[in-house]
């Protein structure tokens, strides 16, 4: 019934073939050489071929194979420009689509878990796929009441299929290596399929979605659909229009994708904030740039009575896909927020104690506490101006310095120990530059940070107490009075 091959043995192959194919292109590629061509125009011919096969095998399988070419996809713009071109239009197409289920597997899901009645539910139901991912597809379709909703149905099977193809690539993990330089493959395909199980759970996502749909209410920055209906397999929302980031990196005005980048900074602090939850998926075809909202002028006039940021007239920023969520009940560790801090001071010292102290480097490893600065530069380099514009030409040289085996930084990160409660907060935040950089936004990190991460602003108002404090002493000094401070 289903199209997801079912059987281990089938798409075993499938993966299995994938580093016979990278080998098979390398000789190929030699054979090339040996008969004139020359390098530079056969190892493009060779990443060509890589990027179709590899990205082909991961879509048509979905599941985890196809989940982990949506996480690698926002690390394209850390690929060297040469070899990048090949690569961002096949990992693009993971973004939004997959080859579609059957519709008689789709009538046969929503038959055995809305009941046989379940065209009753909708005024119109269209059987073309809206979209298509790792673990389902999205239908469009009418609710009863006459809301436009999105009908995401889960491929039957689509457990066993994560399972099966995480364990699988997983022996492969260093193969894949230079998808993604400086960045080990083997720990991000553990983390995705330790959180197989909650992403299958549509009841789990319903919750987050609704719990960030009601925070978000009215919210004049961040839209998110409400869940209007939920069961096994099948979970349905509110239809979100607008149009995928995917094309607006592709497309976008310079308005739209700093607007947009600012947004996702937003959403990626405040979120924690707000709800408790990180929304742990994102990739580019989890989210919509909308057109600013209708609102009256007594709406505008209220918000900025109520000291609010009038952000109305702006486009907005919709959210899709809450399968994945790191759940955060105090918001983001204040310990993140205290290290920016402190390295934004250049306190070195300071930052390697904090993070001996909370278990991020082994007693049994001593390193080099102004390691740690350079390792953190690629958050901390956009914090420390008023705007920063993300480029892909400045997450490349990040991504080689990390990956160069010379660099106080690869030795720092190969020596880190990531708690397990900070793998995924740290993917997220990674991944958040990468599509950043895939933008080319110019956005003002440090307002986010001020504004949303415990322990930030710390660093902010000792400056204001010191400012002050030095104020007061001057002016004690001039009345000859002492000035306790």
């Amino acid at each position: 019934m289903s199209d997801l091959p079912r059987k281990a043995v089938t798409r075993t192959a499938k993966l299995a073939a994938l580093p016979l194919g990278f080998a098979g292109r390398a000789t190929w590629g030699l054979g090339k050489r040996i008969g004139g061509k020359s390098a530079e125009i056969v190892a493009r011919e060779v990443q060509q071929r890589t990027a179709d096969q590899l990205f082909k095998v991961l879509g048509e399988l979905k599941g985890g194979a196809m989940k982990l070419g949506q996480a690698l996809s926002v690390f394209e713009s850390a690929l060297p420009e040469d070899v990048a071109g090949p690569y961002r239009a096949a990992l693009t197409k993971l973004q939004e689509a997959a080859p579609p289920m059957p519709t008689r597997t789709v009538h046969a899901v929503l038959a055995e878990r809305l009941g046989e009645d379940w065209r009753d539910l909708f005024t119109e139901f269209d059987d073309r796929p809206a979209a298509a991912a790792s673990i389902g597809q999205v239908h469009r379709a009418v609710w009863h009441d006459g809301r436009d909703v999105a009908v995401k149905v889960q491929y039957p099977g689509a457990g066993a299929a994560l399972l099966s193809d995480l364990t699988q690539l997983s022996r492969f993990a260093r193969l894949l290596g230079p998808l993604v330089p400086g960045m080990d493959i083997k720990p991000l395909i553990t983390e995705l399929r330790d959180r197989v199980s909650e992403e299958l759970d549509y009841e789990l996502e319903a919750r987050a979605q609704q719990e960030h749909s009601a925070e978000f209410e009215g919210d004049p920055d961040v839209v998110i659909p409400a869940v209007v209906h939920q069961s096994e397999q099948v979970l349905v929302t509110e239809w979100l229009e607008g149009t995928p980031l995917s094309e607006v990196i592709a497309d976008g005005t310079t308005e739209q994708r700093d607007r947009a980048g600012q947004l996702l900074a937003r959403f990626l602090f405040s979120g924690p904030a707000r709800t408790g939850l990180l929304h742990a998926d994102p990739h580019p075809g989890n989210f919509r740039l909308l057109p600013p909202a209708a609102v009256t002028e007594a709406e505008v006039e209220g918000a900025e009575a109520d000291g609010a940021d009038s952000d109305f007239g702006l486009w907005r920023l919709g959210v899709l896909d809450f399968g994945t969520v790191d759940r955060l009940p105090g918001g983001l560790p204040q310990i993140i927020g205290n290290a920016l801090r402190m390295t934004l001071d250049g306190d070195a010292d300071a930052v390697y104690a904090m993070l001996c102290e909370a278990g991020f480097v082994k007693e049994s490893i001593d390193l080099e506490a102004d390691a740690v600065l350079d390792y953190l530069l690629p958050i901390i380099e956009p914090a420390q101006v008023d705007e920063f514009t993300f480029t892909r030409s400045w997450l490349r040289g990040q991504a080689a310095r990390i990956a160069d085996p010379r660099s106080p930084a690869h030795q720092l990160g190969k020596q880190l120990n990531l708690p397990p409660s900070y793998l995924l907060i740290h993917r997220v935040t990674l991944s958040t530059i990468g599509v950043l950089c895939q933008l080319g936004a110019t956005v003002s990190l440090r307002d986010e940070l001020e504004s949303w991460l415990p322990g930030f602003q710390e660093k902010y108002d000792a400056d204001a107490d010191d400012t002050a404090a030095d104020a007061a002493d001057s002016t004690g000094a001039e009345d000859g009075q002492a000035v306790e401070v």
